[in-house]
Parts: C-alpha cells; structure tokens; sequence
C-alpha cells in the first residue's frame, strides 16, 4: 500500500523533516530537484532547451534549482519569474541567486503595447542567439505548489493558458498548478503535463479525476521525507498497488468446498439473468467454495446452462428465504433484481434478518435503488454491510445532486459511510472506499470498464473473497478487491482493447491476475 497525503498533510510533513529531524530546507530542496531533472530527461532524452516558469515560493525555488541542473548538464534552461521578485522565500531566493551566478538566464513576463497583452519573452543563450517561447523542447511548471486553494485568476490565468498553448512537452513539479492537491479539480485552469515528478508521497489530486488526466505521467520521487504525525481525528488516504496482491485470501491445501465458504447471490428479475450470472460467476472465480442463486423460476434454465457450477434457488417463501440464509456465509444482493414489490419484499426479508445474522452483506444495484425508495431500511445498515453504488445510485441513497458525487467523490462517500456506520465503495473513474474516516482511492482499471455488468461483476468479486476471509476490519480487504477487480479490467483491456472489454471478460482474467497469490 502506497500512503497518499494531502496538501495540509504534505506540509507538515515537510515541516517536521525539517525541524524534527534536522533535515534543511534547501538540501530537501536539492533532492527534489535532481529526482525531478533525472525523471525529466528519461522521459525526454532528446530534449535540450527547457523554460522553467517559476512562482514566488518553494515549488518555484524547486524550478529555478532544476534550470540550474540542466545547465550543469550542458543543456538550455531558462527561468521565466512568474512570481513577484520581491515576494520569493528564502529559499527560492537562495535558488535564484545560485541560477543567475551560473549564467541561468532569468526573466519576467512581458506586456505587449498597446494591448497589454502578457507575453513569453525572448531568451537568449551563452552565444547570443534568441531563443523564442515556440522553440523550447519542453515547458516545465513550477508556477504554484500543493498549497494552492484558490481560483487562478487575472496574470497567472493568462500565463498558464500561454504555457499549455506552447508546443513543447510538458512536465510539471510535484503537481500541475491549478490542479486542487486534494480533490483533483481544476481551480479556475490548470496546466496540462505529460509528466509529473511529485515528491515524496503522491497526492489525492493526483489520482482523482479530472487531476489525474491532467498530470499525464506520474512518479513519485523518493527524497527523504516520512510520514507526519498523525493529527487526532485526520483522514488517512491510501492506494493499493501489485505487491497488496499477496494479502489476497490463502487456500488452505487441507480445505473443502464447504470451508472456502458459500455465497448466495439474490439477483435477477424476469427477463434479467445476465447480471445473476456475472455477479455469481464472480464470486466462484474468486474462491468461493459454492455460489447459490435466489432467482424467478424463469430464470432458472438459462442460469444453469449457462452456469452449471451454481446452485439455483427458485422458491419465494419464508421458509426457502430461512433455508438459504442459514446456508450461506456471505449475501450479495441487487443485480437486476428489479424494484417491484416482490423484489423489495424479498430483499426486506433478508436485510431484517441479517440486522441479527451480521452476515457481510454486499448491497448493489437495484438493491441500492430499492434502499433510496426505503429509507426506513438504513436501519439495517452497519459495518457488516458494504454498499457498492455507482454515481447515480449513490445520489439516490444519499440524497445529494449527482453533480455533487462527482465533484467530491471522497466526501460523499465518506459522509455516508460515517452516518451510516457501513462500508462505501463508490464506483467510478477513481473507485473510492471508506469506511467513514479513512479512505482508499483505487488507480486500477480503466474506461473499457465502463461497460454493463461491469459492477455485477465487482459486488461478485467483493462477496467472494469475503466468503473466504469474513472477519472484521474489511476496509484494506475491501480496497483490495476493487483494485483486483480493475486489474482485471487492465489485463483484459491490453488482451482485446478497451473498446471490445466486456464485463465477461473481466472474470475471464482474473485468474490471470491472481495466479501465484493462492
């Protein structure tokens, strides 16, 4: 797992590798920059002239230092001064006075007369000759740092949208400016990057969207700083990567399809089997031991010629609803279930009974848009049950505008998940998990999957690994299966392409992506 730290976390881990460990600013400063200049000229070996446009405080110190380093490597580097000179921390001013003592050529944005429009000025090189803003191989950002939260207006507004204009690649330090470290949203206009170097830990903003597509590239430079102190009552973001793979659940050699644990699937309306399939398939792919389907009578032919490995279940009595859930381990409910009344009838019965039982309890789909039309069933909500909604779905059960779940995914998510006492994994671009405090954000997967059946294919996934390892404390467990389940949307988009990704073929990876983990 890969620890992902805010803008305020950020500083003040920055803070106390300074002051608490004796590390000074200037050589962390150092070291961001070299990491920044070596990941630069991997990824751009044939570039040699390089306009650094630098701000007033340390993200701009970071850029001045990098012009100094490429001029050391006998490359052109320029620095154009966005921010007031009379403004520039101590540090930057350290920079700006070590860049000009090698010959760093530095200066300021010009206006054009009459218009007053504002310019890139001309640079010129040792041997005098004029070098324009359209003849740099590569435009690098260093103009505002992760501390920014206000809209980019006015000057900055202008230079920024001359910047993206210029035809040179572009990198950015430690995060494209405009860019909200936190949410990933753009603050009025944002630099668009094909590269950037974030130092230390990677930020929320650079994961969530629309950041994440605007940061082009990303890595990540180790240089020496380590995790804040914790602050009481601070949120945590993490982001699980390949090597979560091995926390997978282990097959015990001496086990039976009765220990690997037993899944029933409610899912299903006339006429919708295709999702009780996906969702069962899912499951029984990722470990379980039996998978049962509580479906209409008219589903049950086509269920079992097309999955024979699966028990099906016809019978809507209170005595067939008692003799399933006793059998089952873990409950996913929701895919095609429809939003009759029968199908709310069925779902209330099992949601009631789970409120004692405490069985993990996978709600989805249908069984989402049935709790919004039943807001009296929060009552049985609790941390046994994980609530897996899509944008549009988690609008409904949480009764906000849409245009609010997509703007800050990470609070709607965590807001309902902390009222309700449950387990919240909304689906999107960036999957987010949070248990109401802490939050995982997913980087696994890709727009192939977003495709129908795709989140049957997930709920599937999250109750059959849980059949396997039901115990408590499933956030890191949960968050773990989202990223399993977009990597198997990677490994199936780069066997048949994004375009021709099915949810299907999902399943038909994953055990691709899991081999050698069980």
């Amino acid at each position: 797992m890969q620890s992902v730290l805010t803008g305020a976390q950020m500083k003040r881990a920055d803070a106390e590798t300074i002051t608490k460990h004796y590390i000074p600013s200037l050589v962390l400063m150092e070291r961001a920059s070299l990491s920044f200049t070596e990941a630069l000229l991997r990824e751009f070996p044939e570039a040699g002239r390089f306009l650094v446009v630098c701000g007033s405080g340390n993200n701009g110190g970071d850029g001045i230092c990098i012009a100094r380093l490429l001029k050391l490597r006998g490359l052109f580097a320029a620095v154009l001064l966005a921010g007031d000179p009379h403004k520039l921390t101590q540090e930057t001013e350290t920079q700006l006075r070590a860049a000009l003592s090698y010959g760093v050529p530095v200066l300021e944005p010009l206006r054009e007369k009459p218009e007053g429009k504002l310019v890139i000025p001309d640079f010129r090189t040792d041997q005098g000759k004029c070098v324009s803003p359209e003849d740099f191989d590569v435009v690098i950002d260093a103009v505002f740092g992760v501390g920014l939260s206000r809209s980019i207006e006015g000057d900055y507004r202008d230079l920024i949208s001359i910047m993206n204009s210029l035809p040179g690649h572009k990198a950015a330090v430690d995060i494209p400016s405009g860019i909200d470290a936190d949410t990933g949203q753009v603050l009025g206009i944002a630099f668009r990057s094909d590269l950037t170097v974030t130092f230390a830990f990677t930020k929320p903003g650079l994961i969530l969207y629309p950041g994440r597509v605007l940061c082009g590239k990303r890595i990540t430079a180790d240089i020496g700083i380590s995790l804040p102190d914790e602050t009481k009552g601070e949120r945590h973001y993490q982001a699980m990567e390949d090597a979560d793979l091995v926390r997978l659940p282990r097959r015990d050699p001496g086990g039976n399809k009765g220990s690997f644990g037993k899944v029933l699937v409610i899912a299903g309306s006339k006429g919708m089997c295709g999702a009780a399939y996906l969702c069962a398939k899912a499951a029984l792919s990722a470990g379980a031991g039996m998978v049962m389907i509580l479906t209409p009578e008219e589903n049950r032919v086509p269920l079992q010629a097309m999955f024979p490995e699966a028990m099906v279940e016809t019978e809507e009595t209170e005595a067939a609803f008692r003799r399933v859930y006793d059998w089952c381990d873990v409950v996913a409910a929701g895919p095609g279930l429809g939003r009759g009344e029968g199908a709310a009838e069925k779902l209330h019965w099992f949601l009631r009974e789970n409120k004692e039982g405490l069985k993990p309890f996978v709600l989805d789909a249908d069984g989402l848009n049935l709790l919004a039309e039943h807001p009296e069933w929060e009552e049985y909500l609790g941390s046994h049950v994980t609530v897996t909604p899509h944008p549009g779905e988690m609008a409904r059960i949480s009764a906000c505008p849409i245009s609010q779940v997509l703007e800050d995914p990470v609070e709607t998510a965590a807001a309902y998940a902390g009222e309700h006492r449950t387990l919240c994994v909304l689906k999107g671009a960036c999957t987010v998990t949070s248990d109401g405090r802490d939050v995982f954000l997913n980087e696994s997967g890709n727009d192939g999957m977003a495709t129908a059946g795709s989140g049957d294919v997930l709920s599937g996934l999250i109750a059959g690994f849980l059949a396997q390892d039901p115990a408590p404390s499933r956030l890191k467990k949960t968050a773990l299966y989202v990223y399993v389940h977009g990597r198997c949307g990677d490994a199936a988009a780069e066997r048949y392409g994004k375009a021709s990704l099915t949810a299907g073929r999902l399943i038909e990876a994953l055990p691709e992506v899991m081999k050698g983990m069980t």
